[in-house]
């Protein structure tokens, strides 16, 4: 284990980060990239048998059973304030296409997203703070963001994602 961090200064060895990384999970909502913390990350799937829950918040899909759990699915484009994908050209209503499942204070969700990208190891070099100009929408969901290659990936608070208050509750 010595020899594997003997190089603590974070300066590149032969061209290769070695400075402290985070990996996240990328998520697509519409066009827009999104991240996660990995280590925030239980599970990707397919969501199916989705069951709607009456009076509940917009971003709440509904239930759903994940291996004999009931998992409560969060629509992230309506917690972002993004309206619904649009309907097929056919006319049938657009499905959602995966699910990332996330636990928050021992109960578990299933986030919502159009699709699930790759898992990417970032460095700091490429880390910077939340724009001003961000989408409003999602500039309080924010930690961060990292400039990919012309694109732009918002890593997402999963804490702030899940934190539900009951309506009127203020935060103390």
């Amino acid at each position: 284990m010595q020899a594997a961090n003997a190089n603590t200064s974070g300066a590149p060895t032969n061209g290769v980060e070695t400075g402290a990384t985070d990996d996240f999970v990328t998520v697509y909502v519409g066009e827009t990239l999104f991240g996660l913390a990995i280590e925030r990350v239980h599970d990707v799937f397919v969501p199916s048998g989705v069951t709607p829950v009456p009076l509940a918040p917009a971003e709440i899909v509904g239930l759903l059973n994940l291996r004999g759990r009931v998992v409560t699915a969060m629509s992230l484009r309506r917690r972002l304030g993004l309206p619904d994908a649009e309907a097929e050209a056919d006319g049938t209503k657009a499905s959602p296409k995966m699910a990332i499942g996330l636990e928050q204070a021992g109960e578990t969700f299933a986030l919502v997203v159009d699709g699930v990208g790759e898992v990417l190891k970032l460095g700091a070099d490429s880390r910077e703070a939340v724009p001003i100009n961000l989408d409003p929408r999602f500039r309080d969901l924010a930690t961060c963001v990292h400039r990919l290659d012309g694109r732009l990936l918002v890593i997402l608070d999963v804490d702030a994602l899940l934190g539900f208050t009951p309506a009127g509750a203020k935060a103390a």
